[in-house]
């Protein structure tokens, strides 16, 4: 008898196919099918417009189908977020936020992977106490979520640096400077926080700065294979 296949929502605030993402994710999910979906999967640019946040919202960047990138609000996502999960939830058996925005509790029925928390308990786990902790955010906005995020979790002492550039929009010489600048800036470790970081993005930071690097989607999908019981044995 064959066995059923392991099926892993994937959620997007932008739109669907995620063409930068899935071919990354696959390799570290064997076994799994990914199935996508996006919050912003069947709207105009006129209706995209009118997510962008409010002065007190939280800033949040993704990518359209096109490849253009789109900054948009917590607030907006989050009217459409909890129905999406819901509908995902009847035709998989996990569901992954493929986002590391400071979303609040989301109801669920099956187990739901959120980055937000996974990337600052990852860095957390070894970072220890004291020294400094570099972050990759796409957008300059974000500084304060990002370093209050980190700051939670941190051992006592710990100070979090933050330097922005965008995997969407920013090119690699972008990404080089901002991570020589956190390096110079006394970071041991960097964290790359937005799942829209690739591989190569991770090389070129790790390049730059000769840190370790930990990226959002990496961990977050390795994580996703331990618990359904996917990973290498």
């Amino acid at each position: 008898m064959t066995a059923t296949p392991t099926r892993l929502g994937v959620v997007t605030i932008g739109q669907t196919p995620r063409v930068d993402l899935t071919p990354e994710l696959a390799p570290l999910l064997p076994g799994v099918t990914l199935v996508e979906r996006g919050v912003l999967d069947g709207c105009t640019d006129d209706e995209i417009a009118g997510f962008a946040p409010a002065p007190d919202d939280h800033a949040l960047t993704t990518r359209l189908r096109d490849g253009r990138a789109a900054v948009i609000g917590e607030a907006s996502v989050l009217r459409r977020l909890p129905a999406l999960i819901s509908e995902l939830e009847r035709h998989v058996d996990a569901v992954l936020l493929a986002c590391t925005g400071p979303f609040p509790a989301l109801a669920h029925t099956k187990p739901l992977f959120v980055p937000d928390r996974i990337i600052a308990h990852a860095v957390a786990a070894f970072a220890g106490d004291g020294g400094t902790v570099g972050v990759l955010a796409p957008l300059p906005e974000q500084a304060a979520d990002t370093t209050a995020k980190f700051s939670r979790v941190l051992g006592a002492g710990t100070r979090v640096a933050v330097a922005a550039g965008s995997p969407y929009t920013d090119p690699e010489p972008t990404l080089r400077a901002a991570a020589s600048r956190l390096a110079a800036d006394g970071a041991e470790v960097i964290a790359l926080d937005c799942f829209g970081y690739t591989a190569a993005m991770r090389d070129a930071v790790a390049d730059a700065s000769g840190l370790p690097v930990v990226v959002a989607r990496s961990v977050a999908a390795r994580l996703a294979a331990e618990v359904l019981g996917t990973g290498p044995r």
